[in-house]
């Protein structure tokens, strides 16, 4: 069981993380390094050593964040592949045992309320279709939490180099990309876990590949190697309501290729829209219980963490990332594996 911290500047310490029950190790990143460069090896040392001093481990990256241009496949993409491939390396040698990473063109999750007020008093994150749809992207994008990274012009050009890239041709790029890094993270110890499309469908015109249960065996069939695996997120992938999520970590957890699992429920209709819960099962429309012993039963032996939260209790902070709903997901999810272990079959 692990947490996701994002340094210094998080609001939840190191300290607090520590208490909770159960708790293995921090899951993180390098945040102060262009995308595209190298993750110096003494920086990940000093990470790793300041979360280690708190009685944590640290074995995930989350994420090593893939440039644009690697998914646009543009000219410059060989020298910054190198340096992807460089950072792996550097992530080996400190003992990192899985990176996270993925695909996805311009956003990463994408949510249209990052606090939307629960009947309990609680906010949450969530995604309403028709918003999305209702936005003339010629006119700019305005949605909460995930545009500031770049300026309007910067963006609707960003947009515009999508315009000639479908699912195909972005498939090829990201062929391109793990032929080139996965020998590379086998020789480094190290496993690739791609995270699934977030939410899994297209948005804005923008392809997106890896949304459901073909397109994560098509990853995998790419470079057959354990090295080439996934993150499976049962939050992103649960708000395609097609999709399966126990059925998924039986098929690929049962061939040994899930190395990350993030674990949280969500509520969906039919339409697609939805909004994060908490863990438990009878909250959301997953049924995290026959989630969590899907990865029993399959031998599972990677990393999980309980993925965004709810705001609980009066906390503000940066939004899905708080400490309490987070902790009490971990609780939960560690009182299921636990009941799986000793009594399997409950």
């Amino acid at each position: 069981m692990s947490f996701r911290w994002f340094g210094d500047s998080d609001p939840v310490s190191l300290q607090y993380i520590r208490q909770i029950p159960g708790m293995h190790g921090i899951v993180s990143a390098i945040y102060d390094v262009p995308v595209g460069e190298v993750w110096p090896l003494d920086k990940i040392l000093a990470l790793k050593a300041k979360i280690e001093a708190h009685e944590l481990a640290l074995d995930v990256i989350e994420s090593v964040p893939v440039h644009e241009d690697i998914k646009l496949g543009k000219p410059g993409r060989d020298r910054l592949i190198a340096n992807y491939q460089e950072t792996i390396r550097n992530l080996g040698k400190a003992g990192i045992k899985v990176i996270c990473y993925n695909f996805m063109p311009v956003f990463d999750w994408t949510r249209t309320s990052m606090a939307k007020l629960l009947p309990d008093g609680s906010t949450t994150l969530t995604f309403d279709t028709k918003a999305v749809e209702a936005i003339d992207v010629s006119k700019g994008i305005s949605l909460p939490g995930w545009d500031a990274s770049y300026k309007p012009d910067e963006l609707k050009n960003l947009l515009g180099e999508y315009a000639d890239i479908g699912e195909e041709k972005l498939w090829e790029h990201l062929s391109y990309f793990l032929k080139a890094i996965v020998p590379v993270a086998e020789e480094s110890g190290v496993k690739m876990a791609c995270h699934p499309d977030d939410p899994p469908r297209p948005i804005f015109g923008l392809p997106r590949i890896v949304k459901n249960r073909d397109d994560l065996a098509r990853l995998l069939s790419i470079i057959d190697s354990p090295a080439n695996g996934l993150t499976l997120c049962s939050g992103s992938l649960g708000a395609g309501p097609k999709n399966n999520v126990e059925a998924l970590v039986r098929e690929f957890g049962g061939r040994g290729r899930i190395h990350f699992a993030h674990l949280r429920n969500v509520k969906v209709n039919e339409a697609g829209d939805f909004e994060e819960t908490a863990h438990k099962s009878e909250c959301g429309s997953l049924d995290m219980a026959a989630i969590v012993k899907a990865y029993h039963d399959v031998g599972f032996e990677g990393y999980a963490r309980p993925d965004h939260g709810r705001m609980i209790w009066g906390e503000t902070g940066k939004p899905g990332y708080g400490l309490y709903d987070r902790a009490l997901g971990a609780v939960y999810l560690n009182g299921l594996w636990e009941a799986m272990k000793f009594s399997p079959r409950v």
